[in-house]
């Protein structure tokens, strides 16, 4: 298994959903080699090994802004690929690892795993699956983004015996943007749960908020990164309509990004900053993290393209209604929530002052959608994934 994160270090979705997905497919009986880029301690990941590619600290790496979600590093104009040596001995590591090691499938997740992957395949003549939690299409904000990432995702999807999708709308893309035929992708949804290595207490570290909310304030959260991908520039824009007519409105964006800087200046500009509060990169798994939910009276998830999204599912779990836009693939299985789609800003408005408003709407959202999440599970998913192990272990190289 091919990865780039894993909680608790980590900078986005992917990480929480390689683990929660490694320990299902634990579960069911297949013995788990990870590898991953950096040095940490995983021995709280008891149910698989965890092989650090490099002596590199998680927190030096992330400083450097080298993470699954970003291809600002990678140039297309030279031959020189900055913060590439991070890859190259990721790359390194996997083939010594082929080398030394029994195994039967490589599984490759995202765009900075495939070259190792496809290097390792060569090597081995094992067969390799490709993870597809996102694609340069959706980061780009439903544009073209990066070529030679497109070009590395492109070769990933040529060569891999068989592709797994986190949605419908994600293998469409596959699809549409790579022209791979739709027989090679099969589509596994994510799933969620709680986090089971970090308890909270029963105090909110938002204090302030707290004291608001005693004054008849209500929050909205955006969690995630600050990306054009996520649409929080609509966001931001319907937010001024909400506190025109809900004045006592708090929109709580946490999450850090390349938007942090255009986002403020835009809440300016609105006119709206009294009414803002960026709280900046959070652990995806500490208590900060999870009270930012708690607190929240409604959850909204705006994104132009979003493969999967696991927040809105987390904030179900915290008992926080959600809104989320027609254009993620967690739209695909959530149905007790508000859908819009990204670009309709007055719809989005419109949708958070009826929750806000309308105490026995926030209620039954709130409710039918705690419901439901119980029935969002891993198990069809982590079926579909080692049916595909089967399946290609039969037609395997020996």
């Amino acid at each position: 298994m091919l990865g780039w994160e894993l909680p608790p270090y980590h900078v986005g979705g992917m990480g929480i959903a390689c683990e929660q997905l490694c320990r299902n497919l634990a579960s069911t009986g297949v013995d788990i080699e990870f590898v991953i880029p950096f040095d940490a301690d995983f021995s709280h990941l008891d149910y698989m090994n965890v092989n650090p590619a490099t002596t590199i600290n998680f927190y030096t790496m992330a400083a450097n802004n080298f993470d699954i979600y970003s291809s600002k590093h990678y140039h297309t104009s030279t031959q020189t690929l900055p913060a590439n040596d991070i890859e190259v001995a990721y790359e390194k590591y996997v083939e010594k690892l082929v080398n030394l090691g029994s195994f039967d499938i490589i599984h490759a997740h995202d765009w900075l795993t495939f070259r190792a992957g496809l290097s390792a395949k060569q090597k081995s003549g094992k067969p390799l699956i490709v993870h597809v939690h996102a694609t340069e299409f959706d980061r780009a904000g439903r544009a073209y983004g990066n070529q030679l990432v497109r070009e590395i995702e492109y070769m990933g999807f040529q060569l891999a015996d068989r592709i797994i999708a986190v949605s419908q709308a994600t293998k469409q893309i596959i699809i549409d943007e790579y022209g791979i035929s739709a027989s090679k992708i099969d589509v596994a949804h994510n799933a969620y749960h709680f986090n089971p290595y970090e308890q909270l207490n029963g105090l909110n570290v938002y204090k302030y908020l707290d004291l608001l909310k005693k004054h008849g304030y209500q929050v909205v959260l955006s969690a995630g990164r600050l990306t054009i991908q996520k649409g929080l520039t609509h966001l931001m824009r319907a937010a001024k309509d909400v506190i025109a007519h809900q004045p006592k409105t708090i929109f709580l964006f946490v999450g850090s990004g390349d938007q942090y800087n255009e986002l403020i200046r835009l809440s300016a500009e609105l006119g709206i900053s009294n009414n803002v509060i960026m709280v900046g990169h959070l652990n995806g798994t500490g208590q900060p993290w999870r009270d930012s939910f708690r607190i929240a009276d409604v959850f909204v998830l705006p994104s132009v393209s979003e493969p999967f999204g696991l927040t809105p599912l987390e904030a179900l779990s915290h008992s926080t209604p959600v809104i989320i836009s027609k254009q993620s693939g967690v739209s695909e299985v959530l149905n007790h929530c508000l859908k819009v789609d990204f670009w309709d800003e007055q719809e989005l408005a419109n949708k958070l002052i009826a929750v806000l408003r309308d105490l026995p709407l926030k209620s039954m959202l709130s409710e039918n959608g705690q419901r439901e999440l119980n029935h969002i599970t891993w198990k069809r998913s982590i079926d579909t994934i080692v049916e595909a192990y089967q399946r290609h272990l039969q037609g395997a190289s020996p």
